[in-house]
């Protein structure tokens, strides 16, 4: 059994990983008009805070206050902003609203949903299944499923994005991507890259074909210390959509017995996969 990314250090004792982990998910905007501009105003929220007023908008985004407050009105009266005490502005109810239609018309976390529980039940209740989907340079948890106490509490709840090279969620999409966006990933982040261990490109694939060629990624303390990920690809027409993953804390599972787990990971990922090849015209890509 090889374990791929095996470490003593977490992502998150690494700088330029924190670093990576609070960026990876923002878009930047680069032209600041009409709807980019609201757009804009709504990814402040994922680095700047969950308060912001007038004066914050306009300093960081380089705007006139009276067209700052615009925008902000405008997102008030939508329900995507909040006014709350001393002028400032949250994220308003408008996102739980659209929340709960994402979770309605999301087919792939339903067609996942029965493999997960059976895959916790597998795991005798002792770890999180989770499910995540590529989102921009990222890889995003869309849906998860918990064992009994003590579970496995996961980096990747539900809305976190991390990056594309951490974790066995992560590289059990990225191995599996074509070649070229494969080197698109490793040359934006080729420092960060090398301080996880491949210091060279053909290093880096090297690794990834291994988990290829195994058909699932197996990580230790590598997201999060004490905890151990193994994950397998869900595909709809042979392209990569989606990882299945189950995370496990050392404290309750031995790494020989999430070893002991892969067959039955792997065929939860091609039952995920199954089950989308039936449903492809309403699962995104």
């Amino acid at each position: 059994m090889v374990v791929v990314g095996a470490s003593t250090l977490s992502v998150y004792d690494n700088v330029a990983y924190s670093q990576k982990l609070q960026n990876c998910a923002t878009g930047w905007i680069l032209v600041m008009n009409g709807p980019a501009r609201i757009l804009a105003v709504l990814q402040l929220y994922e680095t700047a805070g969950p308060v912001l007023t007038v004066d914050d908008i306009a300093r960081s985004l380089n705007l006139s206050a009276s067209t700052a407050y615009r925008s902000v009105r405008s997102l008030v009266q939508a329900g995507f902003l909040d006014p709350v005490a001393g002028a400032g502005y949250a994220l308003g109810p408008a996102f739980i609203r659209y929340d709960r239609l994402l979770r309605q018309g999301d087919r792939l976390s339903r067609i996942a949903e029965p493999v997960m529980r059976d895959l916790v039940a597998g795991a005798g209740g002792r770890g999180t299944v989770i499910l995540c989907r590529r989102f921009r340079d990222c890889v995003m948890c869309v849906h998860e499923v918990r064992g009994d106490a003590p579970y496995a509490e996961t980096t990747y709840e539900r809305g976190v994005a991390m990056p594309m090279f951490v974790g066995a969620s992560s590289k059990a999409i990225m191995a599996f991507l074509p070649d070229r966006q494969l080197k698109a990933v490793y040359l934006a982040n080729e420092a960060v890259i090398r301080a996880s261990g491949p210091a060279t490109w053909p290093e880096f694939k090297a690794q990834l074909r291994e988990i290829r060629r195994r058909g699932y990624a197996l990580t230790d303390s590598e997201v999060a210390r004490g905890r151990i990920g193994l994950a397998a690809p869900v595909f709809l027409d042979d392209q990569v959509i989606a990882g299945l993953s189950l995370v496990v804390t050392t404290s309750v599972m031995t790494r020989p017995a999430v070893e002991a787990l892969v067959p039955t990971l792997v065929d939860a990922a091609r039952a995920v996969t199954d089950g989308v090849s039936r449903d492809a015209d309403a699962v995104p890509r």
